[in-house]
């Protein structure tokens, strides 16, 4: 039987994660078991595994793969975890979330993105994912509390509503900083005495914009 060998541009990929410090050995096993080219615009396949970011519909990004494995790496995930994504974008994050944790609550305000990703994440089987036309700002008072929160937009502030849907010992990672320029991202912890908080590197993401867009 013949042996379905792995392309260089994907071997690279997988190198590269692994050269900028990422080690979690799960993180590393679902980023090379998800397609990232099942993601991105079909005119950026070709780059699909090259570490930036690249462009989606309505304005938005696909995160440069080594973002995507940091923030997961450092949600420190278990498979009992519900987690909730603000910002779906392609569906990507979410996909690479999946494998995982127990259940993710992805949330984005652009239907197009929003309808594209689920479509995207039942193709692969990502059955428990649901993905949210909504406010990340404004979440439903019916939602529950998550273990693990993901932003994958620059917030200027993490709202105290969004740390509040925090489970004691959960946590949180935003990129926190002005929405044109670099954005550092932040490590929430809930602890019994209050709300620890770490910078960890800086970075680029795309603002993340209160309601629910009225085009696109």
């Amino acid at each position: 039987m013949a042996v379905k060998q792995t392309p260089p541009e994907k071997m690279m990929f997988q190198l590269t994660l692994r050269r900028r410090g990422i080690s979690d050995q799960a993180v590393l096993r679902t980023m090379e078991e998800i397609p990232r080219e099942a993601f991105v615009e079909e005119g950026d396949r070709a780059d699909a595994y090259r570490d930036s970011a690249l462009g989606i519909a309505c304005g938005q990004t696909i995160s440069q793969p080594f973002v995507v494995a940091y923030m997961t790496e450092q949600l420190q995930l278990q498979k009992s975890h519900r987690v909730l994504e603000i910002g779906t974008g392609s569906g990507y994050q979410a996909a690479i979330l999946s494998r995982l944790a127990a259940r993710v609550l992805t949330i984005e305000r652009f239907r197009t993105l929003a309808e594209t990703a689920r479509i995207r994440l039942e193709r692969l089987g990502c059955d428990n994912v649901e993905v949210m036309l909504g406010d990340g700002f404004d979440l439903p008072p019916g939602i529950n509390q998550f273990d693990r929160i993901m932003v994958t937009a620059a917030m200027e502030q993490i709202p105290e509503s969004l740390i509040e849907r925090l489970e004691p010992g959960g946590i949180l990672i935003a990129p926190v900083g002005p929405h044109h320029g670099t954005q550092t991202l932040m490590r929430l912890v809930k602890t019994d005495t209050g709300i620890e908080r770490k910078e960890l590197v800086d970075v680029r993401f795309v603002p993340a914009l209160p309601g629910v867009a009225r085009e696109l």
